[in-house]
Order: structure tokens, then C-alpha cells, then sequence
């Protein structure tokens, strides 16, 4: 139901906008579009099943950053950019582990945890560079193609974003494991009950929430072929509203993949517009908190009348 509203509320503004901008239905505005939001997406499918696991992640943006730095800082020091990749990624499905079991072992809950990691990932960052950008123009060409080229006229970024969606969005409809995050965050003790490991089942989406923002980092490195330790500063924000405005439930219990992605999308939609209709980039801000705002009280309005 969320799902089709978003689909008419952005097929509402492809509608308005093509009248209000001569420059909005242009191959080079589409293409740009879409990859505004194809790495940020993929941060927003993790962030999304933790979500529905009752959990929630403000280090992501940190997380990416930590990734794309340790990544970068490896490939300088001579290890192949792929094997450095999959350091970085392993970096930061590091920073779920740490983060699962704090919430699982020790009873923290995730909001703390996710809080204080992103400080120390945040430090880390400028530790590892000494505050300064990591230039990595050196990249092979074949890994920045990971992150600039094309099959055909498609990025190859949006490519990985669309595979990544349709896998998840089929493990969450389909798959029993992945049914069991549902059932998590629905009724954790009613969960337990029933034979499920509730605490199993929140620590692995914690990591694989991380290991997904570790995947972006890398991918933002080989489109930008630098590591910058300020990347990111923000990026939880638009994470968490946009699975929000797709459906998922701050509580916990509910959400889609699909949902997610269109509430991405629609975020990255108004941005578009709005630069295009040449509006202050403090504006901006404001609007996606106004709808931020929006969905929150949709969302809590939608529980109250669930309980």
C-alpha cells in the first residue's frame, strides 16, 4: 500500500517537473539522478532490515567513510585495490560484529551502540589519514570501472544497486531465514517462544547492515578515486528517512526492500527538482526534514492504530 502511494507521488513529480524544467527529462539529468541514489541505496537496504529487526544504525555514514579510508590507505601501502576492498568491507562488517554484540551480549541498545561507534569510526577515520584526503588516482582502470563505467548506456553502479535490491527483496518475501527478521522485531519474546534465536538473528542484520555500507564506501572510492575521512557526515539522515518513508516501522516488524528504495529515490527526486528549480540548497534541508517529519508521524500514527 506505501509502495503504490510513493509510486504516485513520484510519478507525480516526473509530471510536474517536466513542465517546470526543460532540463528535468534530459538523458544526462536521468542518468545523474540515478546515480545519486544507487549508492546511497544500498546503504538503505541494510539500514532497512534492521530497521524491521527493531534496530536501528547511526554509524552507517561513519561506516562508509571508515571502509572507502581503510580501503584507500591499503591500496597505497601497495595491496592490490581489489584485496583492499575486501579489507575495507571486512572493516566494516568488523564494526557490526562489535556492534551485534553489544547489543546481544551485553544489552545495549542499538541507538547507544550504533551512537558511540560512529564517534570512534568517526576518529579512526582521521587517524588513519592524519585529517587528509587520500588521493588514489592511481586506481587501475578495471576497478574504477566499478564505479564509472557503463554496460552499454546503464552505470555499472546502478547495475549493483538493482542486483543487490532484487536479491534482498527476494530473501525478505521468500526466503525462512530472512522471514525470521520479521517475526524479530514484530514480538521478540513471542520470537524466543517459538524456537527462533532472536539475539542470533538481530547480531548477524546488525553485521550485514555494515558490511552493506562497507560495499558502498568501496564503491564511492572507485567512482571518486579518493578516500575523504569527512564523507558521509550526514548520511544516516537521509538513510533512515528514506526506509522510514518506504514503510519501514521505527518499532520494528515491518518494511520493504522495495519500499526503501522508492523512498530513496523519491528523497534523491526532490533534491533533483529543487536544484533544478534553482532553490537554496538551506531550503533543501528543510524540506527533507518536513518530510522526514511527515513519514515519522505517519509511522507513529499507523502503530497507534495498529495497538
Amino acid at each position: 500500500m506505501r509502495e503504490a502511494g510513493l509510486i504516485v507521488i513520484i510519478a507525480a513529480l516526473f509530471v510536474i517537473m517536466s513542465f517546470a524544467s526543460p532540463y528535468f527529462l534530459t538523458v544526462a539529468n536521468m542518468k545523474a539522478l540515478m546515480l545519486s541514489f544507487s549508492i546511497e541505496g544500498i546503504v538503505v537496504v541494510g539500514m532497512t532490515i534492521l530497521l524491521i529487526v527493531g534496530g536501528i544504525d547511526l554509524s552507517v555514514g561513519a561506516v562508509v567513510c571508515f571502509a572507502m579510508v581503510v580501503a584507500g590507505k591499503l591500496f597505497l601501502l601497495g595491496v592490490d585495490p581489489w584485496t583492499a576492498s575486501l579489507g575495507g568491507i571486512a572493516a566494516a562488517a568488523m564494526c557490526g560484529v562489535i556492534m551485534g554484540a553489544c547489543v546481544t551480549r551485553i544489552g545495549l541498545n542499538h541507538f547507544i551502540a550504533s551512537l558511540a561507534m560512529m564517534v570512534i569510526v568517526r576518529g579512526a577515520c582521521l587517524v588513519i589519514t592524519e585529517g587528509t584526503p587520500l588521493s588514489l588516482f592511481s586506481l587501475p582502470k578495471e576497478f574504477k570501472f566499478v564505479g564509472q563505467g557503463s554496460l552499454g548506456q546503464v552505470p555499472v553502479v546502478i547495475l549493483i544497486f538493482l542486483a543487490i535490491v532484487v536479491v534482498f527483496d527476494l530473501l525478505m518475501r521468500r526466503a525462512v531465514a530472512f522471514r525470521r527478521v520479521f517475526y524479530t522485531g514484530s514480538n521478540p519474546k513471542a520470537a524466543d517462544y517459538s524456537g527462533i534465536r532472536t539475539s542470533r538473528v538481530i547480531f548477524w542484520v546488525t553485521v550485514l547492515s555494515s558490511a552493506l555500507a562497507g560495499l558502498a564506501g568501496v564503491i564511492f572510492m572507485a567512482r571518486f578515486g579518493a578516500a575523504t575521512p569527512t564523507f558521509g557526515v550526514g548520511m544516516e539522515l537521509n538513510v533512515i528517512a528514506a526506509a522510514v518513508i518506504g514503510g519501514a516501522s521505527l518499532k520494528g516488524g515491518s518494511g520493504s526492500v522495495l519500499g526503501a528504495v522508492l523512498g530513496v529515490a523519491l528523497l534523491s527526486l526532490v533534491t533533483n527538482s529543487l536544484i533544478l528549480l534553482d532553490v537554496s540548497v538551506y531550503w533543501q534541508d528543510m524540506v527533507k526534514g518536513l518530510i522526514l517529519l511527515v513519514a515519522v508521524s505517519v509511522d507513529h500514527m499507523l502503530n497507534r492504530r495498529r495497538a
